[in-house]
């Protein structure tokens, strides 16, 4: 009887300290103070099908808010973009405010819908909506700096970089006078800006981020928080592009980097007469030191930041036909291309973003937004152009080059120039081809007349 008992004692004993192991496992993993809104985007597109659409909210409709992008879904969808993206949707800061309405970039609350756009409500129905049209939706994140009335700034000073004098820094290196530089060495910051980035997938079910001023935030965070971020949401993936240029974004889990090189050398064969040679040597550039091909840099002839300062594509490409034909350059070559909201209708006007430049849709031209339709429809029915072997057959004035997997081969030939050229083939092109968008047969011989801003893009 006295051995039962000890037996029975030492059970006793022994489910008390799995019960207290457990309960300290669990402590050591705090559960999420959030319950997941929505379902699961059942229709997710993979990392190599993205046709990512940009939002800026103050311009994309007259009323300026998520309610306006709602209203125009179906014309994201039939331009074939299966990632809506948009600009910052938080409280902007208006202490030290950069123009009219200050910079979506100076966030003032991690945490809640800039009123002037709606509240979560509406983001909730945004997304819900999207998700119907089979589209993704992800958040632009300021990471990096908050606006100077951001709460953190008098709540957690300590959280922010000082000088010698204990003054809060703007962000290094820069005239961004409209907000403060985040400290990333304070672990409790780190943690809050996790948290603050979960908060979303939650309550928003958004399904994923673009990463704003990615590069000058340490990797070891965005390896920290995309690791949190993949976990909440277990039957589907989630996108995740830095706007920056290091390799290393893609070990610390980043879906894309961003082609600014690529843009800047698109520029210089307009402004300067560079060759289109040099577009196939910055795509070398922005895939050296990558060696997994299933990693994607973003292409594109625009957006908020360029659109504003450099001018519309338009103004930089050589009119309607020139910008098309630039397009089907950056949307083609080894890449994921971007479209910002008004390029694909010819739109000619900047839009700036600290103010209400509302897109005049009336507008639009729509033979230019059927050749937009035409390329990103044939992308997304190429396995050739979404992950395909890339090899550059370039003159001065042709951007020329392959796309290659299994079977299908896409040759793809863009004159950037405003005159008529002759381009030379190469004798391993010599061939009968089909025209990609009419089935057309095409013979290429030796040499091939392409006229001002001619695009052809032939397969097999």
């Amino acid at each position: 009887m006295k051995s039962n008992i000890n037996i029975i004692y030492t059970l006793i004993l022994a489910l008390a300290f799995v019960s207290c192991s457990s309960s300290d496992n669990n402590d050591s993993i705090p559960a999420s103070p959030y319950t997941q809104y929505g379902t699961a985007f059942e229709k997710m597109p993979k990392k190599e099908d993205a046709i990512i659409y940009q939002v800026n909210i103050r311009a994309f409709s007259a009323a300026g808010n998520l309610k306006g992008v709602q209203d125009r879904l179906t014309q994201i969808q039939e331009l074939g973009a299966n990632v809506i993206y948009l600009m910052p949707i938080y409280p902007v800061g208006k202490v030290k405010a950069s123009g009219e309405l200050g910079s979506p970039y100076a966030v003032q609350d991690y945490k809640a819908v800039n009123p002037d756009f709606g509240t979560l409500q509406d983001l909730q129905t945004l997304v819900e909506e999207a998700h119907k049209k089979n589209m993704a939706v992800v958040l632009d994140w300021v990471a990096n700096h908050t606006a100077w009335d951001n709460p953190w700034i008098t709540q957690h000073k300590n959280w922010y970089q000082q000088d010698d004098k204990g003054n809060i820094i703007i962000p290094p290196g820069t005239s961004y006078n409209d907000v403060a530089q985040l400290d990333f060495n304070n672990t409790e910051m780190k943690n809050a800006m996790i948290d603050a980035m979960e908060y979303w997938v939650y309550n928003a079910n958004i399904d994923g981020f673009r990463c704003d001023y990615a590069d000058f935030v340490p990797q070891t965070f965005w390896s920290d928080a995309i690791t949190k971020l993949r976990s909440i949401k277990k039957n589907q993936t989630i996108l995740m592009l830095a706007e920056g240029s290091k390799v290393n974004h893609f070990a610390s889990g980043f879906d894309y980097t961003f082609g600014f090189n690529f843009f800047s050398t698109l520029e210089k064969v307009f402004k300067e007469g560079k060759p289109a040679t040099t577009i196939q040597d910055s795509n070398a550039t922005e895939y050296a030191n990558n060696y997994n091909p299933e990693n994607k840099v973003v292409r594109y002839t625009s957006n908020h930041d360029v659109n504003l300062s450099d001018g519309t594509p338009l103004e930089l490409f050589g009119g309607k036909k020139g910008s098309v034909a630039t397009f089907v350059v950056a949307a083609y070559m080894k890449s994921v291309p971007m479209i910002y909201n008004g390029q694909e209708v010819g739109y000619d006007k900047r839009l700036n973003y600290f103010a209400k430049t509302p897109i005049d849709w009336s507008a639009a031209d729509a033979s230019m937004l059927a050749e937009y339709k035409k390329i990103i429809a044939f992308r997304n029915a190429s396995n050739a152009i979404k992950t395909g072997t890339f090899t550059g057959y370039s003159s001065d004035a042709v951007s020329a080059f392959t796309m290659v997997k299994d079977s299908e081969k896409v040759f793809v030939l863009s004159n950037l120039t405003k005159t008529s050229v002759k381009y030379l083939v190469s004798p391993a092109l010599k061939a009968t081809w089909k025209d990609a968008f009419t089935g057309t047969s095409v013979t290429i011989g030796n040499e091939i007349t392409l006229l001002p801003f001619q695009y052809l893009v032939l397969k097999n």
